[in-house]
């Protein structure tokens, strides 16, 4: 494996999911566009993963058990956004949550979201 191509790889993808992210926001899917975040986030500690491991990273979602992989400091806020944003990631694909989630998807809520996504994002790729 060769660890910097890995490390670029999971970003670029990541970027383009951010690009995605916000395409879906503008366009007014916004239980889509903060499923999209929660990849954003994923790549990003899969990058930071491969950075410290040097191996591929492991096939899970989970955010906060992703982020305890990496040698990240984390606040507990940081640590309870990472908690919250991995629920996207369920809520989005399961069908017995979707219809709740949906609802619960206002432009305020995934507004709100979408920026605290941004922020984790700059503060990861800053430390990468």
């Amino acid at each position: 494996m060769n660890t910097k191509k890995t490390i670029a790889h999971w970003i670029e993808i990541s970027d383009r999911d951010f690009k995605t992210m916000n395409l879906l926001f503008s366009n007014k899917e916004y239980a889509w566009s903060l499923f999209i975040g929660h990849l954003v986030i994923e790549k990003l500690l899969k990058a930071c993963y491969v950075k410290k491991h040097n191996e591929h990273p492991p096939f899970i979602h989970n955010l906060q058990r992703l982020a305890e992989k990496t040698s990240l400091q984390f606040s507990e806020d940081q640590l309870k956004a990472l908690a919250r944003i991995t629920t996207f990631n369920l809520n989005t694909r399961y069908d017995d949550y979707k219809k709740t989630f949906y609802k619960t998807c206002s432009k305020a809520f995934t507004n709100e979201w979408i920026s605290n996504i941004k922020s984790l994002r700059t503060w990861i790729k800053n430390r990468l």
